[in-house]
């Protein structure tokens, strides 16, 4: 397998204990406990995937996460919390979280969890459309933005999709519409601008920096 797997975790027991099973299971693990030594450790090498706890000494589990996914990089994360409050989770997550488990956890949960954030990893670095922090994997429709799983409709998607094939150039409504909706589309020109808006709060407004633009006068384009 050898997939590397870094576990930062400030409760010594736990992160012994979570490094055995994964050791178990064919990953090569390495641990920090706190968190300036787990960014240290983080930059020293290249993972496949981290373990991080949210409350850590010197540095808190959401500002690593928030400085790792500042450079773009896009390594599966999952947060560990023993506090179970949505507000904690959306924070984790809107930071570019993977996934998020509370304490305690059965081990067997966070090995399925493991597989499948590695699972998105490799199919997102395989024929991938990239922009910035965005990836999209045609073969398996998958969408992610740092690190993070977008769901989009199937017309959102093929809307995305074209933009990013055509990024760094001003496409028009007519353009849109004909290569989007099909030549025989007879509604409205404003559902572009509405579809926009909804790929939007997707893509753009829970991440940074904003990657559709809006050139007035005459349409939109993807570019960093």
């Amino acid at each position: 397998m050898d997939k590397q797997i870094l576990i930062i975790e400030d409760e010594i027991k736990i992160a012994r204990v979570l490094k055995l099973e994964l050791e178990h299971e064919g990953y090569k693990v390495d641990m920090a406990h706190t968190g300036t030594s787990g960014l240290s450790l983080f930059q020293s090498s290249k993972w496949d995937l981290v373990i991080l706890d949210v409350m850590l000494p010197e540095l808190s589990g959401l500002e690593l996460l928030r400085r790792i996914r500042g450079t773009g990089d896009l390594t599966p994360i999952i947060l560990l919390s023993a506090r179970d409050s949505t507000p904690d989770k959306v924070s984790g997550l809107d930071l570019g979280a993977n996934d998020y488990m509370t304490k305690p956890f059965e081990i067997e949960e966070l090995l399925a969890r493991i597989r499948a954030s590695l699972r998105i990893k490799h199919h997102s670095t395989e024929d991938g459309l990239k922009m910035a922090d965005l990836l999209i994997e045609e073969k398996s429709r998958l969408v992610t933005r740092s690190g993070v799983n977008i769901e989009l409709t199937p017309r959102e998607y093929d809307l995305l999709l074209f933009l990013l094939k055509n990024k760094n150039q001003v496409l028009n409504r007519d353009q849109l519409l004909t290569n989007v909706w099909g030549f025989d589309y007879l509604g409205d020109t404003n559902v572009v601008d509405v579809y926009i808006r909804y790929l939007r709060k997707k893509i753009d407004q829970p991440f940074s920096p904003p990657l559709i633009h809006t050139v007035r006068g005459v349409g939109y384009m993807m570019k960093e």
